[in-house]
């Protein structure tokens, strides 16, 4: 991600991080995982515990309830109740801020993500928690 790709993300996530409750993110999760998908409800899991990690700048923290406020605002970029289409801004965001902050995903953050995502939406294909981007380097 270039500096300019990276400045721009940080200033929208900041933008939207006085929209992050916690009551708000679970809410958001469970009421909407099967719409938004198992890859979006995994990557926001990931972000979510990484945010409460005390190893985390604080500085990538904000970023991440940037992330995850822009995941339960009601009315984004594309509505979230278009079918197929309505969560490509989330997890478009989430996959930016993701990117950002992956060197803090510890294994340990991504086998918590993995059984709540499992929790929250009952049977999922492996191939979610296999694919590329949510890879070590």
């Amino acid at each position: 991600m270039e500096n300019k790709d990276l400045e721009f993300t940080t200033e929208k996530a900041e933008r939207y991080e006085k929209e992050y409750s916690e009551d708000g993110f679970w809410n958001k999760l469970k009421n909407n995982a099967s719409r938004a998908g198992a890859t979006l409800v995994y990557a926001a899991l990931q972000l979510y515990y990484v945010m409460l990690s005390s190893k985390v700048p604080l500085r990538d923290k904000a970023i991440i309830a940037g992330a995850l406020g822009y995941l339960i605002l009601p009315t984004d970029l594309i509505p979230d109740l278009l079918p197929a289409v309505g969560y490509a801004d989330d997890l478009s965001a989430l996959i930016a801020v993701f990117n950002r902050v992956k060197v803090n995903i510890s294994d340990e953050i991504k086998e918590k993500a993995r059984q709540k995502t499992i929790e929250i939406m009952g049977d999922v294909s492996t191939s979610t928690f296999d694919m590329p981007m949510f890879k070590d380097k």
